[in-house]
């Protein structure tokens, strides 16, 4: 096949040179079309004609190409080497050897992710992972001190740092209505989400259905302090545990923005550079519109599938 590699060279803690990279696809037969994310021109790569658009990086790289391939009609495979790697947990891909990742994609199958659309002041953007307002928002409005990020547990500082936003949060009022239904309302958090994971391994929705063209909406009032603030420390323990928080499942999300800290998946808002007709307004989140396919590795054993 030909691949379009894209590698961030300083995702999470990989070691994987960008030479190595290329000769383990070239090893198993493909023509290999390598960039960094780190350097100019890699998203021009990405409207070169290529088979496979393979990412190596974390959530970051992975949500900036897939908004560049929506509905686009070509696939995605990950080698997952980030810190959190939130879609590559979702898609089933982590702990496995890339050599292994590699070989499977003979017998792979198809996978559609769903990217959504947030619309507002700022004008129109893809997400991959969510939306929201409160806690989390404020947390990236927050940055890490560079003495967190060289911690060899980024992951757990990430929601001892979130905890520490949680206990002292005041609810943010906030009007919204989900697909015609008022859901308006004090919260801590407010969180349009397609994955079942957000931030750092966040788990807030477990009954996410990949390519249903739904998002679940977790909403945190003040009430559910408790549980919110024993969800974060468990998941330090144990990834996979379950949030008790409430949610409602829905495509088209309209919210009354008025200038606290909002994400879209890893961009914060209002920017620095923000005019000010774009730090407030209606914020319309839609999902259904778009997706992207990733290949999921099978048994590297298997047969390749007959070409049509």
């Amino acid at each position: 096949m030909r691949v379009t590699l894209i590698h961030n060279p300083k995702a999470g803690r990989c070691s994987a040179t960008p030479g190595a990279l290329k000769k383990l696809l070239r090893d198993a037969g493909h023509k290999v079309l390598y960039h960094s994310c780190k350097e100019r021109g890699w998203k021009d790569a990405l409207l070169e004609p290529t088979d496979l658009v393979v990412v190596a990086g974390g959530d970051g790289t992975v949500g900036r190409v897939a908004r560049r391939l929506a509905g686009r009609g070509i696939s995605m495979a990950l080698l997952p080497s980030g810190t959190a790697n939130n879609i590559a947990r979702t898609l089933g891909q982590l702990e496995q050897p890339f050599k292994r990742l590699v070989r499977g994609w003979q017998g792979a199958r198809l996978v559609k992710l769903d990217v959504g659309v947030a619309q507002g002041p700022w004008g129109e953007r893809y997400f991959i992972e969510g939306v929201g307002l409160g806690i989390f928002a404020n947390l990236l409005s927050r940055p890490a001190s560079a003495k967190a990020k060289k911690k060899k547990h980024p992951v757990e500082d990430g929601l001892s740092r979130l905890q520490a936003v949680a206990k002292r949060a005041e609810p943010i009022e906030v009007a919204a209505m989900l697909d015609g239904r008022d859901i308006s309302g004090g919260y801590l958090m407010m969180e349009a989400v397609s994955l079942p994971y957000v931030g750092p391994n966040l788990h807030l929705a477990p009954d996410s259905k990949l390519g249903d063209g739904q998002f679940s909406v977790v909403l945190a009032t003040k009430a559910e302090r408790g549980r919110l603030l024993e969800h974060l420390e468990n998941l330090k323990e144990d990834r996979e545990g379950l949030a008790f928080l409430p949610s409602l499942r829905g495509r088209r999300l309209q919210i009354e923005w008025a200038g606290s800290p909002l994400h879209i998946d890893d961009r914060l808002l209002p920017n620095e550079k923000a005019k000010p007709q774009e730090m407030a307004g209606r914020v319309e989140v839609r999902i259904g519109c778009c997706s992207v396919e990733f290949l999921i590795p099978g048994d590297p054993k298997a047969k390749a599938p007959p070409r049509a």
